[in-house]
C-alpha cells in the first residue's frame, strides 16, 4: 500500500485507467469477432461493421490502449478477409 498522498492518488488514477482500457479492449474484441462472423457469413452489413471496427482500432491506438503496429496489423487482416470474401 502506498504511504505518500501522491502515491495514493496515482493508485486511484491507475485503477480508473485500467477500467477504461479494459472497456475499450473488450469493445474491440467484440467488434472484431462480430466483423469476422459477418464476413464469413457474407452478410451485407459486414462492410459497415468492418468500418466501425477500423475506427475503434484507430481510436484505441491513439489513446495508447493498443500499440500502433498492433492496430495496423489487425486492420490489415480484417481488410484482407473482407476483400477475399467479397470478390
Amino acid at each position: 500500500m502506498p504511504n505518500a498522498a501522491s502515491a495514493k492518488k496515482e493508485l486511484r488514477k491507475a485503477a480508473k485507467r485500467k477500467l477504461r482500457n479494459l472497456k475499450i479492449e473488450n469493445n474491440l474484441k467484440n467488434l472484431i469477432k462480430d466483423s469476422r462472423r459477418a464476413i464469413e457469413a457474407k452478410k451485407a452489413e459486414a462492410k459497415e461493421l468492418v468500418a466501425k471496427t477500423l475506427k475503434a482500432l484507430d481510436k484505441a491506438a491513439k489513446k495508447g490502449v493498443i500499440k500502433k503496429n498492433t492496430s495496423s496489423r489487425k486492420k490489415s487482416r480484417l481488410h484482407k478477409k473482407l476483400n477475399q470474401a467479397f470478390k
